[in-house]
């Protein structure tokens, strides 16, 4: 081997190995300002104060570490408002998940009139921002507060209507993700069940859902992290403190400190973002393989 040609295939080797790199360094320089916004948070929230990425004391001097800003957590509110928090997020799964499951299950497998008009109007109405039916919304919760059985439950200013109405909200995009889940189903088994008698709703429990879990698990990380977060939809239909969760927590909480106590508000930030990490941790193997099982089946 020439050297002429040694120097070619090592030049050519090191291109290679840059082209799979490139991809890596990429991501890893476009991550990097959300690391950075990251390990602020955590060390403001331990800090008295903080210049850039640097802890000071009450003196300027580097250190000054303290639990001080974490004292919201001897206040009962804060736990109030994460309960309101986590019946929200929980009411969104088991409520979207069931519904969307049941109709994306009628939409992938049965031929019904309007069927292709009920899917595109679920879709034309995921397209309207919650902004713009706030007053629609308004009136509703209103009617259903003066029903004798429902109005003290899911009326306006209730953590019932407020989950009501996230996970009216969140069924459009439920109904089209479960209904492609199905599609990727095959139908052999559900025929063979069918023929030997079985029930429809007997076929979609014990049949079909077993085979769509990771379906399942994706929409319910999706809408607990939406129930988790909620802000406008709370903040609009609730008074007081009494039925607020935490984003709507937090935002009342920077307004009374003002902007002398950023630590304190990055620690409650820090609170509210601990349950969404953990949660995900938990469930990401999950998220990357949402698109498990199945052949595509037919309709």
């Amino acid at each position: 081997m020439t050297t002429t040609t040694f120097e070619t295939e090592r030049a050519g080797g090191l291109w290679h190995s840059l082209g799979r790199a490139l991809p890596y360094i990429l991501l890893s320089i476009s991550i990097i300002p959300i690391v950075i916004g990251y390990a602020w948070i955590i060390i403001a929230t331990f800090s008295w104060r903080t210049e850039g990425l640097l802890p000071l004391d009450a003196d300027g001097n580097i250190g000054g570490f303290t639990l001080a800003h974490w004292s919201f957590l001897r206040d009962p509110m804060i736990w109030n408002a994460t309960l309101n928090s986590f019946l929200i997020a929980i009411s969104m799964v088991i409520g979207v998940g069931f519904i969307a499951s049941l109709t994306g299950y009628a939409l992938s497998r049965m031929n019904f009139g309007g069927r292709k008009g009920f899917l595109g109007m679920a879709m034309i109405l995921h397209a309207f921002k919650p902004e713009m039916l706030l007053i629609s919304i308004f009136q509703v919760l209103l009617f259903i507060g003066t029903m004798p059985l429902l109005g003290g439950k899911f009326g306006f200013n209730t953590i019932g209507g407020v989950a009501l109405v996230m996970i009216t909200l969140e069924l459009p995009l439920g109904i089209w993700l479960m209904k492609g889940f199905f599609d990727n189903i095959p139908w052999d088994m559900e025929r063979a069940a069918l023929i030997d008698g079985a029930s429809r709703f007997r076929v979609w429990w014990e049949i079909i859902i077993p085979q769509i879990k990771p379906g399942l698990a994706a929409l319910a990380i999706f809408t607990f992290i939406t129930g988790w977060n909620a802000y406008l939809v709370p903040f609009t239909f609730t008074i007081g403190t009494k039925v607020a969760n935490l984003p709507v927590f937090l935002y009342q909480f920077s307004t009374d400190t003002g902007h002398g106590s950023w630590n304190a508000v990055a620690a409650l930030g820090l609170f509210q973002l601990l349950p969404i990490l953990i949660f995900f941790i938990f469930t990401q193997e999950m998220l990357l393989n949402i698109y498990g099982g199945g052949s595509k089946g037919g309709t």
